[in-house]
């Protein structure tokens, strides 16, 4: 214990020595834009490459071997890593994509600037979260500059397309790219976050029968039912209508029954995010004509956007929804037939849930150091979901632990200063914490 407490002790001088290395870093990348080109497509605002260049050199520097690939054109994942044991690896990660500026003339600082004032430093990507890149690559390099020489192997993640559902992430797990731990950087205003929920897209898709709107009352209306009688149109908007006030009863029943001790009750919601309904299904997925209100439309589209808990499992949440949905149409002759179909992995977005233990030696770890400098750290929960997901869903024990600050996917992101250079020391000793020494 001695010889660990003098090692992270000698690490801390080391970034002591150069405290401004992590705010300089975070400044060079949020002046490199690197807005998502899912988002806006431009290549002025699309310079992920150009960061990776940037993140490659810093790891590079330390001595870090480095394997660089393009999760899709021009966009590039980086991962370097240190030798050592695997049963004592850990991986960080950040990152490095960003979600657009909105519209430049409402932010009061330059986005791509890299401002700094009273101790904040502004801009796209400044807390969300190149400065939790930037702590992870300024932990790894204080350690090396200590000449301490870790026992278990370290890696250091610099990922793309987080913001558009974590595709580069999902891209390095699927190339093994894995430890027995993983601290993700995202933001954390001093609390290490043990757990988050899953997150399914799903598409619903109901199907009707097209018909003349001047006929409404013969759907509508009781009608003697006779060979001279026109076959009836259904209006799949009118079951959409229907099948929105029983989802919403659902929601609001899962919500109130089924919480986790450490996420708000009720976090696991069910957004309807989309709604598309017309007539004739295309090959896309969505209804052809949505502008003709003389139709009687065949066709609803419906994209939900569905929260599940840290403790469950998509096998139980993929039942359990499709069981209502079910019933659902059992209600209905003509869905009984005809029922609704759901689709999962909309977009190919599937986050699974995290939730390590709080008990676990890299949360303790984190927990102390983090007191150790002054903080006063908290075990939580994250509502959001991020990277530490897709670690998670491949049997990685995940935290997520980073610096604090305000305005990401709004105006005016900063990342505060102080919060980014103690992040920075708590990584550096739970490195060397759970990695160990030689």
């Amino acid at each position: 214990m001695a010889k660990a407490e003098a090692a992270i002790q000698a690490a801390w001088k080391a970034i002591d020595e150069e405290r401004e290395y992590a705010t300089e870093l975070t400044q060079k990348m949020v002046r490199v834009p690197t807005v998502n080109p899912k988002f806006v497509l431009d290549a002025d605002q699309n310079k992920e490459a150009v960061l990776q260049d940037l993140v490659q050199s810093e790891l590079a520097s330390i001595g870090m071997s480095v394997e660089r690939w393009d999760v899709f054109p021009d966009r590039p994942n980086v991962v370097a890593q240190t030798s050592g044991s695997e049963e004592r690896s850990l991986l960080l990660c950040g990152h490095i994509d960003t979600v657009p500026i909105g519209e430049r003339e409402t932010w009061t600082v330059d986005p791509f600037g890299g401002e700094i004032r009273n101790g904040r430093l502004y801009g796209r990507g400044a807390v969300d979260m190149k400065s939790g890149v930037a702590a992870a690559i300024g932990a790894v390099r204080g350690i090396r500059k200590a000449g301490i020489d870790l026992n278990g192997r370290v890696a250091i993640h610099s990922v793309v397309d987080e913001e558009a559902g974590g595709f580069g992430a999902m891209d390095a797990v699927r190339r093994g790219h894995l430890a027995k731990a993983a601290i993700v950087t995202e933001p954390s205003w001093g609390e290490i976050q043990v757990c988050e929920g899953g997150l399914e897209w799903i598409r619903i898709t109901i199907t009707g029968r097209q018909g003349h709107s001047a006929w409404r009352y013969n759907e509508l209306w009781p009608q003697r039912d006779g060979p001279e009688r026109l076959r009836p149109a259904v209006n799949a908007i009118d079951i959409a209508a229907r099948f929105l006030s029983a989802l919403k009863d659902f929601e609001s029943s899962r919500c109130r029954n089924r919480q986790h001790p450490l996420l708000p009750p009720g976090m696991n919601t069910i957004n309807v995010g989309a709604m598309r309904a017309g007539s004739g299904l295309g090959p896309d997925g969505l209804p052809l004509i949505m502008t003709n209100p003389a139709i009687i439309p065949d066709v609803a589209v419906i994209d939900l956007d569905y929260k599940f808990l840290p403790n469950q499992t998509k096998q139980f949440i993929r039942r359990e929804f499709e069981e209502f949905v079910h019933h659902f149409c059992q209600q209905d002759l003509w869905l009984r037939d005809n029922p609704i179909k759901v689709e999962w992995e909309l977009g190919g977005l599937h986050f699974p849930p995290m939730d390590t233990s709080p008990d676990h030696p890299i949360v303790k770890s984190l927990m102390s150091r983090r007191a150790q400098l002054g903080g006063k750290p908290k075990i939580s929960g994250v509502v959001f979901v991020a990277d530490c997901a897709h670690y998670a869903g491949a049997g990685v024990d995940a935290v997520i632990c980073g610096a604090s600050g305000d305005g990401f996917h709004g105006l005016d992101e900063y990342v505060d200063i102080a919060s980014l250079e103690e992040t920075t020391k708590t990584l550096a000793a739970s490195i060397i914490d759970w990695c160990g020494i030689r």
